[in-house]
């Protein structure tokens, strides 16, 4: 069994507080590890060496910190099938899951690389008589994240890759289900030759995360989890004057209208809901059937789920593996049971599939006839279950959606060209897709939802996570012939 420790001043840190953490493999059901549970004076004190190592970091020159940026991005591209594989044995997902998972982390890095052109700001000569006016854009010192275990790389990649190429020192903060991932990327970082001390990694529960959130050198805190979590973050931290983006959960809705072409519909349906197990914040939950097109769409898609291979990750046939954990997998079965006994019509029941005899595993689930009231539609399951809604209107489908208290991801399935472009306008949803059912935005547009997926006011890398984490100064200069001053104690003007 093997002991997963912290990551601070470039090298690991056995854990002082005396606690620690089991971390399984879930698709065995076996424990295969422990993992240091950072107390808050072991926060503090990796937030003190991230802190002197910062302020070294920043000073260093643009093309010293892309220089470092190209160097990680070529060992993670190198080492990506390793880093897959650690996700696969701690998370669960399939092995191609978890190599798509790693290959859209390292489009963060490629973007990152070209922090030089990314930090520039803009110079205004002569702005009034013999004054010129500046602005330049600033690292904020020590930056944290606090990364979930659906995408225990990916989403550390958003966040570390940016706030490192933009001068700060950061503390990563992962899930203590899978840290391992984690590691395995400070090990890059040092053999890219990021100075010691400029990426940390403490392993912890809620206790690490008060600390980061209350500690007054940290100036800006990053999150992706649920709603209640992300709320709670996001209150904490600017309570304590911190800068906070917290990315909450979702419920996206997938409408396909009566014109889409219904194989394309069906086998996007199919992938976007049971990928990953369901464990992902983009995955469609909601089908909303339009009209005529509801009955043919639920036989297509139920067609295609008796052919889906359920098994361990490594399994190279296995096209979806195990929920993270029993207590997880009992949790959504329960929404099953709910949504049947609501009313739903189960077209397949994910409990009575055969599988694997032991780890986290259940089948997939489709239920037709959801209604909005129902739990499975009211809440984020965050499993391998698919309810379908009917309307008979494009005007109920886009009500269904901007009426929901989540506005993550949506979709839509069309041939017609109008429809989805008025829909794109009409709906109320941070994250669009037309014809595509996971919309997540590639590295150099930015991610993040609107209403109850999102608290903050800035979404997540791209232009949007230099812009969070740096900030502006406005530098106004003059430089006066001898002789030439004088007093005047009126409001400055331009001349």
């Amino acid at each position: 069994m093997i002991r997963i420790a912290h990551w601070i001043g470039g090298k690991e840190h056995a854990g002082t507080s005396g606690r620690v953490g089991p971390v399984f493999n879930p698709a065995t059901g076996q424990q295969t590890g422990e993992v240091d549970l950072a107390s808050a004076a072991e926060v503090a004190d990796a937030v003190a060496v991230a802190k002197e190592a910062g302020a070294a970091w920043r000073s260093a020159s643009l093309s010293k910190r892309s220089a470092v940026l190209f160097k990680f991005r070529e060992l993670l591209a190198a080492k990506s099938g390793e880093l897959a594989a650690v996700i696969t044995s701690e998370h669960g997902k399939v092995l191609s899951d978890a190599a798509g998972e790693v290959a859209r982390g390292l489009e963060n890095a490629e973007f990152a690389t070209g922090i030089p052109h990314l930090m520039k700001g803009s110079y205004s000569e002569q702005a009034s008589t013999g004054v010129d006016v500046y602005s330049i854009r600033q690292p904020l010192g020590v930056v944290a994240g606090i990364t979930p275990f659906n995408f225990p790389a990916m989403v550390p990649l958003w966040m570390c890759t940016t706030a490192i190429a933009s001068g700060n020192a950061f503390v990563l903060k992962p899930s203590e289900k899978d840290p391992s991932a984690a590691l395995f990327l400070a090990n890059l970082w040092k053999e890219a030759g990021l100075p010691d001390g400029v990426f940390t990694v403490v392993n912890g529960d809620v206790e690490a995360v008060n600390a980061l959130l209350t500690h007054p050198d940290i100036a800006a805190v990053s999150f992706v989890g649920s709603t209640p979590v992300a709320k709670y973050i996001y209150e904490t931290g600017t309570a304590n004057g911190k800068r906070v983006q917290a990315l909450g959960g979702a419920k996206n809705h997938m409408v396909v209208l009566p014109d889409a072409e219904l194989d394309a519909a069906a086998d996007a349906a199919v992938s976007a809901a049971y990928g990953s197990a369901g464990e992902r914040c983009m995955a469609v939950s909601i089908v909303v059937a339009v009209g005529e097109i509801a009955d043919p769409l639920v036989d297509a898609i139920a067609a295609r789920l008796p052919k889906l291979k359920i098994g361990a990750g490594t399994d190279p046939n296995a096209e979806m593996g195990p929920l993270i954990s029993a207590v997880h997998r009992d949790k959504v079965a329960g929404y099953v049971a709910a949504g049947a006994e609501a009313g739903a019509t189960v077209v397949a029941d994910g409990r009575e599939a055969d599988l694997p005899e032991n780890g986290y595993f259940l089948g997939v689930t489709l239920l037709d006839n959801v209604t909005p009231d129902m739990a499975v539609y009211t809440d984020e399951v965050f499993g391998p279950v698919l309810g379908v809604v009917r309307v008979e209107t494009y005007a109920e489908a886009l009500a269904l959606i901007n009426d929901n208290e989540y506005g993550n991801g949506t979709a839509i399935f069309t041939r017609d060209g109008g429809a989805a472009r008025q829909f794109q306008f009409d709906v109320n949803v941070g994250m669009v897709g037309v014809n595509v059912p996971i919309p997540v935005p590639v590295a150099y547009y930015s991610f993040g939802g609107w209403k109850a997926s999102l608290f903050g006011d800035t979404h997540m890398y791209g232009p949007d996570g230099v812009h969070f984490f740096t900030r502006t100064k406005v530098v106004t200069s003059r430089w006066p012939d001898p002789g030439t001053s004088s007093v005047d104690l009126g409001f400055p003007q331009t001349r």
